[in-house]
Order: structure tokens, then sequence, then C-alpha cells
């Protein structure tokens, strides 16, 4: 990332998975100033709050990473959290970093926005060509409508707002709930707790069958960082216009088969893998179109065999705060 290294940097969510590896990567690369805010400090949902964080501190740019994210299960069972919370969360942070005249922003978004059947790798151009899966619809609404804020302050104010789409995430801090979390974090701690009960087989949702791209949070941070420090002309030569968002990715898919039997090695599990087939497999595959990124000059570098390993790793040295 070019830059000053005392500019004022704001990581809304730095307490999740993606903001605190993004917080991580700016202290390596030596950025010093960074500003935090828990949610008891500051509730991003709150208008007037967010607001007044704004106005009283100097902020030279704003990584939005903060979200309400879940797995299948959760984005069925409470949608009217995700569509509202998320919406409030993007539309409070891009408006009150125009009110305070932050030009730089980064938005993080999610490869949901695209169709359900989207044409495989998903360009940037799927965006709005068809209908999302319904699922995650509210998420995925929530999360377009972050890109087209980014898209209309820009195209108004002249702001340099950016936003970025990741394929499905996992990594340290990731979220281990039994119920509400990703397939990553679900199966491995599902798998582990069956190490430790010496289980004879576990179950896994769905088929088995759809394909997912899976990308470790650290090379999340490290896209994200490096498409901020990406001068104008060289972003806007490169996503056709300052309108436009970029996928970050590996490029790379698995079947959710393949990511069970790398877990179960990964964990040390020998039992039987079962799939029920009742339970819902979501879209059938989700692979990202990253040659746009690959032409700014960035490629993802964890496998994903090694990154679930520091996964694994993580939620051994974290798992007691999981105990429930």
């Amino acid at each position: 990332m070019s830059g000053d290294s005392n500019q004022a940097i704001f990581v809304a969510g730095h307490r999740g998975m993606v903001g605190s590896a993004i917080a991580r990567r700016l202290t390596s690369l030596g950025y010093r100033n960074l500003i935090t805010a828990t949610h008891a400090e500051l509730d991003l949902t709150q208008q007037a709050d967010v607001e007044a964080f704004f106005r009283t501190r100097r902020i030279d740019q704003v990584y939005l990473a903060a979200a309400k994210v879940g797995g299948i299960k959760a984005n069925r069972d409470y949608p009217a959290e995700f569509i509202y919370e998320n919406l409030m969360v993007e539309a409070n942070v891009i408006h009150s970093a125009h009110q305070a005249n932050v030009d730089k922003l980064l938005f993080l978004g999610s490869s949901c926005i695209y169709p359900r059947l989207a044409e495989q790798p998903m360009a940037e151009t799927a965006l709005l060509t068809g209908t999302l899966e319904s699922t995650n619809e509210p998420y995925a609404v929530a999360k377009i409508a972050g890109i087209k804020l980014c898209e209309s302050y820009n195209r108004q104010y002249g702001r340099d707002y950016r936003s970025v789409m990741p394929t499905n995430l996992y990594g340290p801090h990731d979220n281990y709930h039994p119920e509400n979390s990703h397939v990553i974090p679900a199966l491995l701690r599902r798998f582990h707790e069956a190490v430790s009960a010496d289980a004879s087989e576990v179950v896994i949702w769905g088929s088995g069958t759809p394909m997912r791209e899976f990308l470790h949070v650290d090379d999340m941070a490290a896209a994200s960082v490096y498409v901020m420090g990406l001068d104008t002309p060289t972003y806007a030569a490169n996503t056709q216009s300052m309108l436009s968002h970029i996928n970050v990715g590996t490029g790379v898919d698995c079947t959710i088969r393949e990511l069970a039997e790398t877990v179960a090695k990964v964990t040390g599990y020998r039992g039987r893998l079962v799939f029920d087939a009742t339970k819902p497999d979501g879209t059938p595959r989700k692979l990202m179109d990253v040659s746009r990124l690959g032409a700014l000059g960035w490629t993802s570098t964890i496998g994903l065999e090694d990154g679930l390993r520091d996964s694994y790793q993580w939620f051994l040295d974290n798992q007691d705060r999981y105990r429930a």
C-alpha cells in the first residue's frame, strides 16, 4: 500500500474475521494510526452516533469490513436482521465518511451478490443479470446496495469509494457457532468434536455436490490493502470505470464433499462421512472470475489445506470461547 504511514485509517469491524485481518495487515506494513471502535463504543446501525464519530475524529481512509454474516441456516432463520443491519451499517458509514470529507473508502461485499445461475466463473459484469439465491437473498440485496452506494457517491461527489467482492472466506477469528456459522468453521468444529467423541460418522448438510471457492482471510486482507493502495488511473483503467467493483478469490473451487474430506484429514478424523440431502445445498456453484484482479497484479498465495491447518490451529488455541 502506498501512501503516508501516519494516515488515520478507520477499520470498521476490527474484531471480526476480516476486519482483524486487515488491521494486522496494515500494522505489518507500518501503518501506526489505526482507528477502531468496539460495538459497545459505537453501534454502526445508529446514524447519529456514526455521524458524531466521524465528525469528532480525523479520518483519512475507511475499510468497511463490519457486517452481519452467517451460513445458510442463519440466513434462513434471521432474514430481517441480515438485510436491516447490513443496510444500516453500510449506509451510515459511507454517508458519514462523505459528510466528513473522507475521500477514500473500501467496501467489502460478498460473492452472493451474483445470480444463482450466473455463468461460471462469475465475472463482475454478472451483477444484476438474474435471480439471486433464495437462501441468502436479503443479505445479498444489502451487499448490492453497498456497491451502489459507493458508485453513487463516486458519481455525484467524485469520491474514491471502492468495492471488493470476496469469495467464501475462512481463517482466524471466524465464527464457530454450531448452527449459525459458515461451512468451513462448522465443519472444523464438527469434525473436531467427532474426533474427541470417537464418533463413527459425521453428518454434513446437503448432497456434497455443490462447488465452492475458499479464500483465507489473510489473503483477503492483503488484496484489500493492495486494491486500496492502487493509484486512481490504474484502478480506473482496470475496472473499466470508477464505478466498478472487483472480485477477490483464488480462481479454484472444490466440491463440498472434497472440502469435508480435506477437513477430516486436517483434524485427523477417520470415520464415515454422511451427506444429508434433505438439507439445502444453496447455489450449485460459486467460482469467481478473478482475472481483473490478476491484471492489477495480485493473486492469492495460501492453499486450501494449508489455510485449513492454520484455521484449525487457531480454533484449538481459542476453543474455550466456543464451549457452550
